[in-house]
Parts: structure tokens; C-alpha cells; sequence
């Protein structure tokens, strides 16, 4: 089973992120806006990996009042599973 996410994000330069959940592997990370080199970099390492291990690395990153692109990728992924 694939589900397609599109999350608004909060409180970050990144508007939105893009991805894809199939068979609990996090597919075609996309972030729409923000700091254009880490978040491609941040989306290429989450490529492949299992949703569950995304949101045991990236949750709770800070870099903008407590907050980050890789923590509201956490948390993506973290309310994605929670639909599935």
C-alpha cells in the first residue's frame, strides 16, 4: 500500500513537504521551499529508509525556535503512520 503525503509545514523556511509511505518505507522526499541544499540533502538521506527510523532521528532537531525542516519531517511522517 502507497499513501501520498503533502504537509504544510510550521514554524520553518520549507512550506511543504512531499513524500510517499509504501509498505512503511519513506519514497520521493520533496521539500517545497527552504534552505534549497539542506533540505535536498535531508531528503535524500530519508529516502529509503523506514518511516519509524525517520522519526526517531529527525524529531526534535532545532535550528528555528525549536524547530526544524527535519523535524517537521519527523513529524510528517510521525501523523502519516498514525492514518495508516
Amino acid at each position: 500500500m502507497t499513501k501520498h503525503i503533502e504537509y504544510k509545514t510550521q514554524g520553518v523556511c520549507s512550506k511543504e513537504i512531499r513524500f510517499d509511505i509504501e509498505d512503511g518505507i519513506v519514497k520521493n522526499v520533496t521539500f517545497i521551499g527552504g534552505c534549497k541544499g539542506n533540505t535536498q540533502g535531508v531528503g535524500r538521506l530519508a529516502e529509503g529508509m523506514k518511516a519509524e527510523d525517520i522519526v526517531a532521528r529527525l524529531k526534535g532537531i532545532k535550528c528555528r525556535d525549536d524547530n526544524s525542516c527535519p523535524n517537521q519531517l519527523a513529524i510528517a511522517v510521525e501523523e502519516a503512520l498514525k492514518t495508516m
